[in-house]
């Protein structure tokens, strides 16, 4: 089981190299964020983009692109049906975003014909460690589903769960995060947990321990779960957080790395392939490990 993020990225490096497709790749954040993953033996690029704007760019960066991996395509939505369609014909191992939008990118991957869709829920997975605890933890989605309905958080739970069991947790404890223990019909996210709880109980969830609602502070602290008079094996236990909604989820996240000065690494899972989207806002390192968790996905998949 990895206990930090520098585990992942070490398991990451010198094997089977993996190649990622980048759509619309004239994006100096992900060309230097693949020529850091190239110099670490973690993966090779396929640049799908304008090719003159990415030669310029890599020069800027240092990088010397082989011209036989830039694909000139200065379209945007024309570069992602490229770069998948690379994916699609195996000469591609993942798909990163480059200077396209999000929504952008995701439309053409959930292209009925000629993208990467399964019938699986798309969702953001992010893993973090934050000082003070000895494991990795992860928690969803702050950046796909805005306000996911109950089917739609039972698959949240699936996806990460995958993920979990992918870094050796081999049955994650998952908490559903809400602002009380207990359901309320005037809180639809409670009544939710409740429902979600009882489906894990029932083995309609499979592969982890599902929990809620419940409130933050009882996942984090056996002071707090005592005073409340709650007896769960998620006190100072809990791998996965399931926010309600995207807006809980993005403060919880920004939470993590602001305040508890907490590290992370993300992709996006439920398509053929994980996908890697590279936000400017993202330090270097996040960027890496990043892209190791989605080499170590692809590699599952393999």
């Amino acid at each position: 089981m990895f206990r930090t993020l520098d585990e992942v990225v070490e398991a990451a490096r010198g094997r089977r190299w993996v190649k990622i497709a980048i759509a619309a790749a004239q994006d100096i954040d992900c060309i230097e964020a693949m020529k850091q993953a190239r110099e670490m033996e973690l993966a090779d690029g396929v640049f799908v983009g304008n090719g003159d704007k990415i030669t310029a760019l890599a020069r800027e960066a240092g990088y010397e692109i082989p011209s036989g991996q830039i694909i000139h395509e200065p379209d945007d939505a024309e570069a992602a049906r490229k770069a998948i369609a690379l994916v699609r014909e195996g000469k591609a191992d993942l798909l990163m975003k480059g200077k396209i939008k999000t929504s952008a990118l995701v439309k053409a991957v959930l292209d009925k014909e000629h993208g990467l869709r399964t019938g699986r829920l798309l969702s953001q997975v992010i893993v973090f460690q934050v000082p003070g605890f000895n494991r990795l933890m992860i928690s969803t989605d702050a950046a796909i589903n805005i306000a996911p309905t109950l089917a739609h958080k039972a698959e949240l739970i699936r996806n990460t769960v995958e993920v979990a069991h992918m870094l050796g947790v081999e049955k994650p404890n998952v908490a559903l995060l809400c602002a009380l223990e207990f359901p309320n019909p005037d809180m639809p996210a409670t009544i939710d947990a409740a429902a979600l709880t009882l489906m894990n109980r029932r083995g309609q969830i499979n592969g982890c321990y599902v929990e809620g609602p419940i409130a933050l502070d009882v996942p984090l602290s056996k002071f707090a779960a005592d005073r409340k008079g709650i007896t769960s094996p998620l006190t100072e236990n809990t791998d996965i957080f399931i926010s309600p909604d995207i807006e809980a989820a993005n403060i919880l996240y920004r939470a993590i790395l602001y305040f508890a000065k907490g590290e992370s690494g993300g992709i996006v899972v439920g398509a053929r392939v994980p996908l890697i989207l590279l936000s400017r806002a993202e330090t270097p390192e996040t960027k890496i490990r990043s892209i190791a968790l989605g080499v170590l996905a692809a590699r599952a998949k393999m």
